[in-house]
């Protein structure tokens, strides 16, 4: 935010100062127009030079500027944090109408006093009113006008930084729901590869720690090449085979083309312990879970519906939280389908 404010305030005096050069030279257009006039018998500012001009618009540029400055010292429309009222633009009103009333004067006595070039036509010194009331307009108006354009989009600005905060909060919560679940099934299948075979535990150990150290590797990215995620995906199956050993299978077929595409962390991996968890997995009915590209916009991960005797309920948190990733970081969804009695999860490749 400070450096917002920096930008600003750097903004507010580069639109300040295009006002004043182009105010100057608008207040000073009928002037400008006489100095073409071939009539001068007829012209409303006889004996006017193109010099005595070019000083006018100089002096009232000069004076925008002043007027600018005090307003942003007094009343800091430069400040987006300041809250600009009604009494401020009033009181502003007043005292730039003051200070430009001051400061044509004080022109006149340097034109009177040091031969500064100037108009000396009477309809000119007449106009001064008018033009000071309209300078006093402009001022304020703009300086209202930039302070709250800034205003608004400091307070856009901020909207989005919490937005972004609440997104990545949100995150970091549906990933941390993941990793337990993760680590607590691996645990309870290698306490009992260790009462089975110290050597397969072993081996056990070693692919487990791959997988872990992807774990952890992932919750600090947002999305990873599919190539990586597809080498955890096999330490994982790998893990789950010395559990299941011939009652589970995986038919994987992906389109090594596709590796560079980008998925959320352990996306792959969640769904197939999703199909594991849901299903029976015995001699009597083994599983296959079935990973595929559709074309290069898709992965599937597929199993046949084979529910559990035991008929446990299911909360879907796990897809759930899936695809709230894919909503918060993406703005995308993942496509769940039931057909012919086959569970499919589809999930987009980025």
């Amino acid at each position: 935010m400070k450096l917002y404010s920096v930008i600003f305030r750097r903004r507010f005096l580069l639109i300040i100062t295009i006002i004043s050069a182009v105010v100057a030279s608008l207040i000073h257009f009928p002037e400008l127009i006489s100095l073409f006039d071939v009539y001068e018998a007829f012209s409303l500012f006889p004996g006017m030079r193109g010099l005595d001009v070019a000083f006018e618009i100089i002096f009232t540029f000069l004076s925008l500027l002043v007027l600018f400055a005090i307003n942003t010292l007094v009343f800091r429309f430069d400040d987006k944090n300041v809250k600009i009222g009604i009494g401020h633009i009033a009181f502003s009103f007043v005292i730039t109408w003051i200070s430009s009333s001051c400061l044509g004067q004080f022109f006149v006595y340097l034109h009177e006093h040091f031969d500064i070039p100037a108009i000396d036509a009477m309809v000119h010194h007449y106009l001064h009113p008018l033009r000071d009331f309209i300078i006093t307009s402009i001022v304020t108006g703009s300086c209202y006008i930039i302070h709250l354009v800034g205003r608004q989009q400091s307070i856009q600005l901020e909207n989005e930084q919490l937005r972004a905060e609440s997104l990545q909060n949100q995150y970091e919560a549906l990933k941390s729901q993941m990793n337990p679940h993760m680590l607590f099934n691996s645990l309870n299948t290698l306490r009992s590869l260790v009462r089975e075979s110290q050597d397969k535990a072993q081996e056990y150990i070693q692919e487990l720690s791959r997988v872990l150290r992807y774990t952890l590797q992932g919750n600090e990215m947002h999305q990873v090449p599919l190539s990586g995620e597809m080498e955890f995906v096999n330490a994982y199956i790998f893990l789950q085979m010395m559990r299941y050993e011939d009652n589970l299978t995986f038919d994987i077929k992906v389109d090594k083309r596709l590796y560079d595409k980008q998925v959320p962390p352990m996306a792959v991996q969640l769904l197939i312990e999703n199909a594991i968890k849901h299903n029976e997995i015995s001699n009597r009915r083994p599983l296959t879970i079935t990973i595929r590209n559709e074309k290069e916009a898709w992965l599937s991960v597929c199993n046949p519906i084979q529910p559990k005797i035991t008929g446990e309920s299911t909360t879907g948190v796990g897809l759930a939280n899936l695809n709230k990733r894919y909503e918060l970081l993406f703005q995308r969804q993942i496509v769940i389908e039931t057909s012919d009695n086959v569970f499919c999860v589809k999930i987009p490749l980025l």
